[in-house]
């Protein structure tokens, strides 16, 4: 079985960029390495619900913390067999996104912090209800907010297809939500967790990764 790695921040944080990164390195040393990203559109009906709704469709959706986490949380249980067999297939499947972002941005919105009722649902919703796998290690990827913002806009400037949402487009949202991520990663809710930021060396965290999955200081699943 396979450790599950996920690697998580705000929205223009660099996920991608950092996940690209870990899988080379990891890869140069042989290991079988599997992605996935989340939300997964233009796969998943509930993922492509989420980001319609939070273009201003489907009416008042986008405006209900609880249906919104839960279009994300369904997102991940339709993929959840496949994500097991990942799993079972490879040394480390490495997650852009996963349980913890629907937790902070959820809690972020009812302006909780990382021991609100909040995160106590999605847990029980998506750990315990739905079955989905517990990570091994999350990565935190800690950047500043003005930052992050900076790069969704550009983003959306050089790809029509990332228009930013509306969560991305709220700054205040984006400050709170990274407030819960600093929480979550302190009380290492659910798994280890570690911090990288901008100027993080991937090869020397894929290797420090490597080493706590081989120790067995993550979660067992």
């Amino acid at each position: 079985m396979g450790g599950l790695i996920v690697v998580e921040g705000l929205d223009g944080a660099g996920k991608r960029t950092l996940s690209a990164g870990l899988v080379e390195a990891w890869r140069a040393e042989g290991a079988r390495v599997a992605t996935l990203a989340f939300p997964r559109y233009g796969e998943s009906i509930h993922a492509d619900l989420g980001a319609e709704a939070l273009r201003g469709q489907h009416g008042d959706t986008a405006s209900s913390i609880e249906a919104m986490a839960l279009l994300w949380a369904l997102d991940r249980r339709d993929a959840a067999d496949g994500l097991r067999n990942m799993l079972a297939a490879n040394d480390i499947v490495l997650l852009d996104r996963y349980v913890a972002s629907n937790a902070a941005y959820t809690a972020a919105r009812h302006h909780e912090d990382a021991a609100g009722p909040s995160v106590d649902w999605i847990q029980h919703l998506e750990y315990e209800r739905f079955g989905l796998p517990v990570p091994d290690l999350q990565v935190l990827l800690r950047v500043p907010v003005a930052l992050a913002a900076e790069r969704a806009r550009n983003r959306a400037q050089t790809d029509a297809g990332r228009e930013r949402d509306a969560y991305e487009r709220d700054g205040d949202l984006q400050h709170r939500t990274g407030e819960v991520y600093d929480g979550l990663a302190q009380r290492h809710w659910m798994s280890q967790w570690t911090v990288a930021d901008a100027e993080t060396d991937t090869q020397q965290l894929a290797v420090r990764i490597s080493n706590l999955l081989r120790e067995g200081e993550g979660v067992t699943r």
